[in-house]
């Protein structure tokens, strides 16, 4: 009985040990990286800060940081397990190539399992290299089996997978490889577009006049002054309808601001067109179809 707790203490002491300061190690590691990689995006954001004065330039500057140093940070800790484990069990004197026949016949079984995994972390990979969108972005997507798209927030960009926010607080979570389509609602500049229904009775030349003065008035009006990447265009006569005409206004704002002076351009031009009674009713048509 002295024999077998000798050996097992032996065993603990010389192998035991190495194989718990194996895994404390790796564990160690993995928050090390995960330290470094927060520090080294803090780095980079308050460099950037220094060096780029405008602001949408350093806020895509951050989004991508962010993005890479995600991706970079899951990478490095799946490598440093994988290492860990393959050390581990030589440190257990298990036979490696004893393993490579079973390891083969389970490989190709997960092989077929993992397809999706080695497809989302492809897509993934693409993503940040083309630089499709970023964390903060706010994103159209459309995946298999959702009509309307997907529009939120993007929160966490890995190469496995991207979580949004949609405008409900619901956090969505899509395997990369899903994605098949993205609209970047918020890269480099917005466009807003309002139609307004204008009544064909009315003087339409006198209409353009007074919804080219309020796209002025916002244009120069300090509080849209620096969201307005450009002035807003009264493009004229868009569409004709039975009893009414489209005016549409037209122009670019800052990424993801186009809601922001959509509202506004629809809350003055109701109240000016309301004002001189040519906004379109629906209900004032009466529609002859013939005797």
């Amino acid at each position: 009985m002295s024999g077998i707790t000798e050996a097992i203490g032996i065993w603990v002491r010389d192998v035991g040990l190495v194989v718990a300061l194996m895994v404390i190690g790796s564990v160690l590691a993995a928050r090390s990286v995960h330290f470094v990689g927060t520090k080294v995006s803090s780095y980079l954001k308050r460099v950037a800060s220094q060096q780029i004065r405008d602001e949408f330039v350093l806020s895509e500057r951050n989004k991508y940081v962010s993005a890479v140093v995600q991706a970079v940070d899951w990478a490095a800790v799946a490598i440093i397990y994988s290492v860990a484990l393959i050390l581990v069990l030589i440190q257990l004197r298990v036979p490696i190539t004893s393993l490579v026949a079973p390891a083969t016949v389970i490989g190709v079984a997960l092989g077929f399992g993992a397809q999706t995994v080695v497809q989302d972390l492809l897509a993934g990979f693409f993503i940040f290299a083309e630089r499709q969108y970023g964390v903060g972005d706010i994103i159209r997507i459309s995946a298999p089996g959702v009509l309307a798209g997907i529009t939120g927030t993007v929160e966490e960009v890995t190469l496995r997978i991207t979580r949004i926010r949609n405008l409900s607080g619901e956090q969505i979570i899509l395997p990369n490889s899903e994605i098949r389509q993205v609209v970047n609602l918020s890269r480099e500049w917005s466009q807003v577009v309002v139609d307004f229904p204008i009544r064909q009775d009315v003087d339409l030349a006198m209409v353009r006049r007074e919804l080219e003065n309020l796209a002025t008035s916002i244009t120069q009006d300090p509080r849209w002054v620096n969201v307005l990447v450009g002035p807003l265009v009264v493009t004229g006569i868009e569409t004709i309808s039975p009893g009414m005409v489209t005016i549409r206004i037209l122009g670019r704002t800052l990424p993801a601001q186009q809601w922001e002076v959509g509202r506004e351009i629809r809350m003055r031009g109701i109240t000016l067109l309301g004002q001189s009674g040519a906004l379109f009713n629906p209900d004032s048509v009466n529609y002859n179809f013939g005797p």
